[in-house]
């Protein structure tokens, strides 16, 4: 049963540089920004004004029944649109699937933060009976896979993951080990995020884990560099479509890459810094390349967590070190949050789907913004312009707060 081999067969992406899977490549591909200036709500007195903001969205356009966009926090909404996406680029009929063996696993990092900010002001400021009946239902984090469930009529496994900065790649992960031990054959799996509210961006900014380069906000992410000042957050959201491999075949879907490898840890270390030797994030990759039966010199791309942040930089430099040897010099590296900010819960996802798209077009996504590189961070993170390349075989890497680290390998698929 554990020899079942799995397969990514759709993808889905709602994101500061593109609604859609092509214009979010293409702007990839381009080292087109996502990060401006947040004019969602007002910022003033705002220590940090820049984030990455999902812009020309309609929820409605992504349910079934409209009413039921409105009865939704934004992460849900986003995580309906990047399942919808992920679905159809899949071309699953669902009327000739069984529905029972068809899961979801669409996560969020922390949920329906606008929800809560605003019925706590409602709350507050117009009493207790004053709150909405959807309150809870809208901001619990388990609420985009079963709302997704519900719009496709999918009966299979259903529940979320939160492990903050690496919810997708478990959720991912999670899709892989569940269709190998033989509880589903489909999976909708990744995450969202939509925190982009006032109570979370100065949540973050007290932290002082966020950049304040507020006068040029296309050149605040700058993963690497040594004038980097911490990360930029965004919202959006990332799914894809995991499949067991002879259920893909018998359906004739075509097929981006195959999932091979998962490995995840904890730094029992902090609870937001990572030991400063990577050694929790070394851990689930040697995990995953376990898994996937691959020698470290096999990897050609490795998407990196890689947010902008002093510690954690330098600490995933190290840990790639460790675990790739003398081939950590010869690899590929990116980090895609130079262009897209970090999208927290929805990060891991969304570069998986970069991750296969590198591998279908040969094409390593670029660090954009890494002009000065930091002498403790001494890789090939391809700077500044894409580089083509033949990407056979990719590592994802994603780590979150509380000492979550989680990774995954896929593979060309060659039959």
């Amino acid at each position: 049963m554990h020899s079942r081999r799995v397969v990514i067969t759709g993808l889905g992406v709602v994101t500061p540089v593109g609604n859609d899977v092509a214009a979010f490549w293409e702007n990839l591909k381009n080292g087109v920004s996502g990060i401006g200036v947040v004019d969602a709500f007002d910022t003033t007195g705002f220590d940090c004004k820049i984030g990455g903001q999902v812009r020309n969205f309609e929820p409605k356009d992504f349910f079934h029944n409209p009413k039921d966009a409105r009865r939704t926090d934004r992460f849900a909404q986003l995580s309906m649109a990047a399942a919808k996406m992920a679905k159809e680029d899949s071309g699953i009929d669902l009327g000739r699937t069984n529905l029972e063996r068809f899961g979801v696993i669409v996560s969020s990092g922390i949920g329906g933060l606008k929800t809560l900010e605003d019925q706590h002001s409602n709350l507050l400021f117009k009493g207790p009976t004053r709150l909405s009946p959807f309150t809870i239902p809208m901001l619990i984090s388990n609420m985009a896979s079963g709302l997704i469930s519900m719009e496709y009529g999918l009966e299979g496994p259903n529940f979320c993951i939160v492990t903050a900065c690496a919810t997708s790649n478990n959720s991912i992960g999670e899709s892989w080990r569940m269709i190998k031990f033989g509880d589903a054959d489909i999976f909708l799996a990744g995450g969202s995020e939509a925190s982009m509210i006032p109570i979370g961006l100065s949540a973050f900014a007290s932290m002082k884990a966020l950049s304040l380069r507020n006068d040029d906000p296309q050149r605040a992410s700058r993963p690497w560099d040594k004038d980097r000042d911490g990360f930029v957050m965004s919202e959006g959201a990332g799914v894809v479509v995991v499949e067991e491999l002879e259920h893909a075949k018998a359906r004739g879907a075509k097929i981006y890459c195959e999932l091979t490898g998962y490995g995840l840890t904890a730094d029992a270390y902090h609870m937001t810094a990572p030991p400063p030797d990577g050694g929790g994030a070394a851990r689930a990759m040697r995990i995953a390349l376990e898994h996937a039966k691959t020698n470290a010199d096999e990897i050609d791309y490795v998407n990196a967590h890689a947010t902008s942040t002093g510690l954690g930089d330098v600490a995933e430099t190290r840990a790639i070190k460790a675990v790739l040897g003398e081939h950590a010099h010869k690899v590929s590296v990116s980090s895609t949050k130079s262009m897209t900010g970090h999208l927290l819960g929805g990060a891991g996802a969304v570069e998986m789907a970069a991750c296969a798209l590198a591998m279908r077009d040969s094409v390593i996504p670029p660090t954009t913004n890494l002009e000065n590189p930091d002498e403790e961070c001494d890789l090939d993170y391809t700077p500044l312009v894409a580089k083509e390349k033949k990407v056979r075989v990719v590592m994802n890497n994603s780590f979150g707060f509380g000492g979550h680290n989680a990774t995954l390998i896929a593979r060309e698929f060659l039959g």
